[in-house]
């Protein structure tokens, strides 16, 4: 079978590209590297490294999800429930020395169980003592407790996509009444981390991060003032070079954002980069429909009157023939005063050959809601919640699928926090503890070595935030309670769920049980096993340990 042309000639058979070569759709083994196919002729993204596809234009893309999250409801509300979850209100780390790593390393039998809960309880003081001062000695500008501070950082990572401190010794506020610390937390603005006088980034400087020959980050260089505020204009265009950590390790400037690609040294892109579009798109097509909405309220009509052309070239001319029709109309209506009695109002009756036309209004578009929902899935999907969470609209789903959303973005939200706890809040507590050890009695066993020698043992701990809630808490308490009594789930870890402290609770219910005895109450049934069983008459021993 041969192939003829227009002409009927012939064709000549086509050439077969060079295999490795992208043409045709068929001439590379992956359709993502054809080059030449229409889908993929015009997608051709630069291979950017990790620190140049994102610095220059970190800036215009902090911005840009800024303006989202001041003026944009959902952007906002995405941004507000992900801090509420993850950091909350009272975010704050529960002590759990390594005593078996202190036991092994310094051959101190002192290192055991018990050593840990005590020693814990005392840090777990001394650590609130510091975080909670009522002159709010922890902050640098002693406005926020710690908590307080750790959410500001948390939020600078989710929208600027860095989170940036530097911890302070400030020894001059150490007094009675005054501080008992000289620890101090300033928050730092990452847009005041950039490299001095404007210089692109280079083998040493990367955003405002130098580093050394295998990437580490062994300085910051800082502006003194942030570059838009005009009344600091001096200071903005000066930087100082602040040291990574002190000779002995202590941090002095603590950075954290999420590393994307191996070699990374600056955030940039919040939660909401990768949707920041369409959600500029949604914020302008909610503007016009509610402009529509709004416009369309407005109660809308016009008289018509059967003017002919001779009438209208009359009017235009200044004749008397619209006149005279004006002046009868004009009568008529003046004498056409019918009212309706008992109310006064006037029932409208119209001159022969007029007609009221009225506004048709046809907005919002009734395909608006089901573009909105689709928009916010992607939202949703990007910034790892459900599509309900970011509405706030639960009318769609059961039981069943908002569990399973929830256990979702439980997992998502667990891992945001566990890695700014790592990455943020852990240096902090650190050089908390490593302060506590000189000025507080913390119990310790003869012969242990100073925190520095082993400060990772000394300061480990488990950062607590906000309870995940339940759905049913009825048959999700008793699951829980099922999955400690087949030695599946841990009390502690469960109780961190919910935001406490598995001790706190075990105290507390123990001088719960302590009070009903007092008061000559029964104990309730989860006072202790086969209470249920027991006559009311009986005497009950107290279960509690002494």
């Amino acid at each position: 079978m041969r192939i003829l042309d227009a002409q009927g000639n012939p064709m000549a058979p086509a050439r077969r590209p060079a295999m490795g070569l992208a043409g045709g759709g068929r001439s590379v083994p992956y359709d993502a590297a054809d080059l030449l196919g229409s889908h993929t002729r015009e997608w051709q993204p630069y291979l950017w490294s990790p620190d140049g596809e994102l610095n220059p234009w970190r800036d215009t893309i902090v911005a840009r999800m800024r303006d989202l999250v001041r003026n944009d409801g959902w952007a906002s509300g995405a941004v507000t429930r992900i801090l509420d979850n993850a950091v909350g209100a009272n975010f704050r780390p529960i002590a759990k020395p390594d005593y078996r790593a202190l036991a092994i390393l310094t051959g101190i039998k002192g290192f055991d169980e018990q050593w840990a809960y005590e020693y814990s309880k005392a840090l777990d003081a001394s650590y609130r003592t510091w975080a909670n001062s009522r002159g709010r000695w922890c902050d640098v500008q002693r406005r926020q407790s710690a908590s307080q501070l750790f959410r500001l950082g948390f939020r600078h990572k989710l929208i600027d996509g860095d989170a940036l401190a530097m911890l302070q010794w400030r020894p001059e506020r150490l007094g009675r009444g005054r501080a008992r610390y000289a620890t101090a937390l300033q928050m730092i603005d990452p847009d005041r981390l950039s490299n001095p006088n404007y210089k692109f980034d280079d083998q040493l400087m990367r955003g405002g991060c130098e580093v050394d020959d295998d990437g580490v980050t062994v300085g910051y260089h800082v502006r003194r003032a942030h570059q838009g505020d005009w009344f600091s204009a001096a200071d903005s265009l000066r930087w100082d070079r602040i040291e990574r950590e002190t000779e002995w390790g202590r941090p002095v400037m603590v950075h954290d954002f999420d590393t994307e690609r191996s070699n990374q040294h600056r955030g940039g892109v919040g939660i909401l980069g990768p949707v920041m579009t369409r959600l500029k798109m949604l914020y302008r097509y909610d503007i016009a429909e509610l402009d529509s909405a709004i416009l369309n309220a407005i109660l809308g009509a016009w008289l018509e009157s059967p003017f002919d052309q001779e009438f209208a070239q009359e009017a235009l001319e200044g004749g008397d023939k619209i006149g005279a029709y004006q002046d009868a109309r004009l009568d008529y209506h003046e004498q056409a005063n019918i009212r309706v009695p008992g109310t006064g109002s006037i029932l409208p009756k119209l001159f022969p050959g007029e007609g009221i036309k009225t506004l048709d209004a046809k907005r919002p578009s009734t395909n608006f809601a089901t573009f909105e929902k689709a928009v916010l899935r992607n939202v949703a999907s990007a910034a790892g919640m459900s599509a309900q969470q970011v509405s706030n609209d639960w009318s769609d789903v059961n039981y069943s699928s908002a569990r399973g959303a929830m256990l979702e973005f439980w997992k998502t939200m667990t891992r945001r926090r566990d890695d700014f706890a790592a990455g943020f809040c852990q240096p902090i507590f650190g050089a908390v503890v490593e302060e506590a050890h000189e000025v507080d009695d913390l119990p310790l066993p003869a012969g242990a070595p100073e925190f520095l020698e082993h400060p990772e043992a000394y300061s480990r701990a488990k950062w607590i935030g906000p309870g995940r809630g339940w759905i049913d808490p009825v048959n999700e308490v008793k699951g829980a309670i099922l999955g400690m009594d087949a030695a599946v789930m841990d009390y502690d870890e469960i109780c961190a769920e919910q935001g406490v402290d598995g001790d706190d609770m075990i105290l507390a219910r123990k001088n719960t049980i302590r009070r009903f005895k007092e008061a000559g109450l029964e104990p309730p049934s989860w006072a202790g096993m086969g209470l249920n069983d027991v006559p009311a008459n009986k005497t009950i021993e107290d279960p509690s340990p002494q």
